[in-house]
């Protein structure tokens, strides 16, 4: 079966270099695409320096256009699985095989890898914490599905919901629309540990008065899907 590992990226010159070397020596066997998301720095133009596969987006469109491009791609080129690496260096690439592995199995359609199932020492601020653990508590009541990890963008699809995705995917902030779409349209969904690790470079987009307007935000997007039930969409491939 192929793979596809979809490696977002927004100015990230000081660490993508590193996090495909990391992703190629855990996950041989698996394909890999950059997506520049318009970046204003040399990312671009590394990529192109060292000889790596990408996709060079004209705009930012942000994480949703950026992965839902990648979804696309995936589909169009004939791909069983794909999983989001975020190019930052945060997510541990040692976690790629225990993904696919899940995928393979074929009990599951979104494999989330969760930063609350490991033992790293890494832990975002109070606020933030408590925030993702409200926003769970909202897909739990709106899907019956438990998922701690909701916000997290390391994720493992099959093709099903590959297929799915290139639909339906949110644009905004959209880790945590497209689990309760995924739930929501009878898709099954599991978590595994994985370590988070603090972000090297730049600054992140969701901290202080930010993370509040996200909370409230994504909240309000996810009853609102809730309330739409996503009707007639069904489940993709079924």
């Amino acid at each position: 079966m192929r793979s596809l590992v979809i490696i977002p990226a927004y100015n990230e010159r000081d660490s993508i270099l590193q996090v495909v070397a990391e992703m190629q020596s855990v996950a041989p066997q698996a394909d890999y695409l950059v997506i520049n998301d318009g970046s204003t720095d040399d990312t671009l133009d590394l990529l192109v320096k060292e000889g790596i596969p990408y996709l060079d987006l004209p705009i930012n469109l942000g994480v949703g256009g950026v992965v839902q491009t990648g979804y696309l791609y995936a589909l169009n080129h004939g791909y069983d699985f794909a999983v989001q690496l975020d190019g930052d260096g945060q997510h541990d690439p040692a976690c790629l095989a225990q993904i696919l592995a899940k995928l393979a199995d074929g009990d599951v359609d979104l494999v989330i890898a969760s930063r609350f199932l490991g033992d790293g020492s890494y832990r975002s601020t109070w606020l933030r914490r408590w925030g993702i653990r409200l926003i769970s508590t909202v897909i739990r009541l709106c899907s019956g599905v438990v998922i701690r990890d909701v916000t997290s963008g390391y994720r493992g699809v099959n093709r099903k919901l590959m297929e799915f995705y290139a639909r339906n995917y949110a644009q905004d902030y959209p880790e945590p629309e497209a689990i309760l779409a995924a739930a929501l349209a009878g898709f099954t969904l599991a978590e595994i540990p994985t370590v988070m690790r603090p972000r090297q470079k730049g600054v992140s987009s969701i901290d202080g008065p930010a993370a509040v307007y996200y909370m409230v935000k994504v909240i309000l997007a996810l009853l609102l899907l809730n309330f739409k039930g996503l009707s007639g969409s069904g489940k993709a491939g079924g």
